[in-house]
């Protein structure tokens, strides 16, 4: 089992003073690079909602002391990218994100969101380059890398960037229905996989890769991968389609394993971590993100109402086997 043990609330922007105006609420789908003396967290922020209830995310950093990861250094003053032009496809907004360090440069994979007319939104999935250390992004276009196709029609998001044997592996959520429901329409989405050798130009393996745990209508999210021990593991969010901002329905934390990426065997009980009893993640946890330091696996994740009050860290047991056999 993949035991985890929480070290605490790491961000929440709403318990600083200094935050800029973009940054005052949520703290979502952390994703870091890691540095010479630091780890660079890259996560979705938001500032307050407009006169209609709408909000507008945005994509900022932090910086952790490499030595003392619960030690926040540096808060960016500036999004790391700005919103998309007038009708693009991320004109209003830029969530989730997941960043990835090569030797040469980073690269920013981030969900761009516009505003629709019967459904509430759609999404497509976007690429910015930076320099090495996670810094001066630049769009590469004003489209993205990553849109609707015959099979995947719309909400196109959560991307989760990992290289593996020099191929890029980008793993993504897909819509595949939207359910009117009391309040509003909500889609359905699940977890799918693209492949590239440039990570621009992409082939779509085009299936669901993870079975379905509480019915058709599970939606699932973020799936982060890794590598270890001979097998490739993912972690990922799932929830109900409804009452998900409350704790009966909100996400919880997936497992799931292969040996040659395409398929799939999913254990949720092979990963542990539990809600708190109360405060910022007694209701919710999910979106998580693994990173090692110094040999040490820690996983980062969002808490309460999707992300709303921040992100915290948690470290990997030591006791922790990353096979049953």
């Amino acid at each position: 089992m993949l035991k985890w043990r929480k070290l605490g609330q790491i961000f929440d922007p709403k318990n600083y003073q200094q935050t800029p105006d973009w940054m005052q609420e949520f703290a979502q789908s952390p994703s870091t690079i890691v540095l010479e003396e630091i780890v660079r967290v890259f996560f979705c922020t938001r500032g307050l909602p407009d006169s209609k209830g709408q909000y507008t995310s945005r994509i900022g950093y932090l910086d952790l002391d490499k030595k003392n990861l619960l030690h926040i250094k540096n808060i960016s003053q500036e999004p790391a990218i700005p919103l998309g032009n007038l009708g693009t496809f991320d004109e209003f907004g830029t969530y989730p994100v997941s960043v990835y360090k090569g030797i040469k440069e980073s690269r920013m994979y981030y969900t761009g969101f516009t505003r629709c007319e019967s459904v509430p939104f759609n999404a497509s999935i976007g690429l910015a380059i930076g320099n090495q250390d996670g810094e001066n992004f630049q769009k590469i276009g004003e489209g993205p890398v990553l849109s609707f196709s015959p099979d995947e029609p719309f909400v196109l998001g959560s991307p989760r960037i990992r290289k593996f044997n020099s191929i890029w592996q980008l793993w993504y959520v897909a819509g595949s229905e939207w359910r009117d429901m009391d309040l509003r329409p909500e889609p359905i989405y699940k977890i799918r996989m693209a492949v590239s050798e440039d990570g621009i130009h992409w082939n779509k393996i085009g299936k669901n890769l993870i079975p379905d745990k509480i019915g058709a209508h599970e939606c699932q999210a973020c799936p982060d991968v890794f590598y270890k021990n001979g097998k490739y593991h993912m972690l990922f969010s799932y929830r109900e389609i409804e009452n998900y901002k409350q704790k009966e329905g909100g996400y919880r934390i997936g497992y799931a394993s292969s040996s040659n990426l395409l398929d799939w065997t999913r254990d949720d009980s092979f990963t542990y971590i539990e809600l708190s009893e109360s405060g910022w993640d007694s209701e919710m946890i999910n979106y998580p993100h693994v990173f090692e330091v110094e040999n040490q696996v820690y996983m980062l994740y969002q808490g309460n109402a999707m992300g709303k009050e921040g992100f915290g860290l948690a470290v990997l047991e030591p006791e922790s086997t990353w096979s049953k056999s």
